[in-house]
């Protein structure tokens, strides 16, 4: 199975750095996908969700508020001002992380549109993870 090099980089340290198989990105014009080999490009990031398929097929969530992504053709490098990591051993943990990953988009105030689509977006990744 092709997989790349994933790498999610907030300025408190590494949020994530594995091999993927495909990453979903919140893109300033519209969500984008990645699969191995893709063409390089840099671009922004709104807030939103990055869904990652991991090479174990089970899938992860990490909820950010902007920043920008390097692709090439075998890593992506995306780098954030913020995010949160929807993971957990149990329901006290996820839960944690969804209440962090609500303050954070609170935290920028973009539009209530926004919010509401990223809020239904975290909501979907937990129920994957219960």
């Amino acid at each position: 199975m092709d997989t790349f090099k994933l790498e999610i980089i907030t300025p408190n340290g590494i949020i994530f750095c594995s091999e993927a198989v495909s990453v979903t990105l919140p893109g300033e014009e519209g969500e984008f996908g990645v699969l191995p080999e893709h063409a390089s490009l840099t671009t922004l990031l709104k807030a939103g969700v990055i869904d990652i398929e991991k090479s174990s097929k089970s899938m992860e969530s990490v909820v950010i508020n902007w920043g920008v992504v390097q692709v090439t053709e075998e890593k992506v490098v995306v780098l954030v001002d913020g995010a949160v990591a929807i993971r957990g051993e149990n329901e006290s943990e996820i839960a944690k992380a969804l209440d962090d990953a609500k303050t954070l988009m609170k935290d920028i105030g973009d539009s209530n549109v926004a919010l509401a689509s990223v809020s239904a977006k975290i909501e979907s990744a937990a129920h994957r993870l219960v």
